[in-house]
């Protein structure tokens, strides 16, 4: 008798293995939390965006003599 394990993963990209019996017992409990079986594909990084450089120029003020 083998004990099976399924891999889980949330909307982060965390992966976690728990004992088949267990996530079929607690199934809701897992979607609740949002836990999804792994299909064993990579999560898809999404790209991130570069910030924009906003260069402020200084004016002094002129000053009355």
């Amino acid at each position: 008798m083998s004990i099976e394990k399924v891999k889980l993963i949330n909307d982060k990209g965390e992966v976690i293995e728990r004992y088949k019996h267990d996530y079929e017992n607690n199934l809701e409990r897992f979607n609740m939390r949002g836990w999804k079986l792994h299909d064993g594909k990579t999560p898809k990084a999404e790209p991130v965006k570069e910030a924009k450089k906003v260069v402020k120029k200084v004016v002094k003020k002129k000053t009355k003599k």
